[in-house]
């Protein structure tokens, strides 16, 4: 057990100073917000839900690290990340404007919100979920009230929707198929020890707790 911490690590650090070298490239937030026209048709509507590869709520992206968020499209842009549609827009962005439209959505908030997430859940997981958390040692990375991941390559997930998460962690389970998963060997690693319904019980907690994503209104007609 301690040989396969001890490698889990090695893993962690390696993929942490991985995405440090990769994020040379200086995003400008206000350059980024000529650049949003196909991200705002899916993130910048509340409650908007996609169908792939299941029905369900688009991920929050504003107040999302822009380490986190230019990570995600490299990933789509590479295919490490399969997803049709995101594939196709990673692939029309150049890596200047990866790192314009992170920085944006990662100063995005609505006028006046300005939400506090406590250090620590204000509501505890049930004793099935948290030990399922504490399985997948998830604090370890994601930080222990899930919105301060240890590093800003990983995402902030307290208060994400669940149902998106749920997806999300299934699909790192998904294998031999162009068209949907994602390969990451560590997030590969967690998912596969849970069976679906576990894994559904631990987004809908983490969805459920405070944080400071948001999905901020924005009209198509800019």
């Amino acid at each position: 057990m301690n040989k396969i911490r001890t490698t889990v690590w090695g893993m962690l650090v390696a993929c942490a100073t991985g995405a440090a070298f990769a994020q040379e490239i200086k995003g400008d937030a206000q350059a980024g917000e000529k650049k949003i026209a196909m991200c705002i048709g899916c993130h910048g509507i509340p409650g908007y839900q996609a169908s792939f590869p299941e029905v369900h709520r688009v991920p929050m992206i504003s107040g999302q690290s822009a380490r986190y968020l230019s990570s995600a499209l490299d990933a789509y842009k590479k295919g490490d990340r399969r997803h049709p549609t995101m594939r196709g827009i990673a692939d029309s962005l150049t890596e200047q404007d990866i790192a314009d439209v992170s920085a944006y959505y990662a100063a995005h908030r609505a006028p006046g919100a300005a939400p506090e997430v406590p250090p620590k859940p204000r509501r505890e997981p049930s004793v099935q979920v948290a030990a399922l958390l504490q399985k997948g040692a998830c604090v370890s990375c994601h930080g222990d009230n899930f919105a301060k991941p240890i590093d800003p390559s990983y995402p902030k997930i307290a208060g994400q929707h669940a149902d998106y998460l749920y997806v999300a962690l299934k699909s790192y389970k998904a294998e031999k198929n162009p068209n949907l998963g994602r390969s990451n060997a560590i997030m590969a690693g967690v998912a596969k020890q849970f069976t679906n319904a576990e894994l559904k019980a631990m987004a809908g907690y983490i969805g459920s707790l405070d944080g400071d994503l948001q999905v901020v209104r924005q009209s198509p007609f800019r």
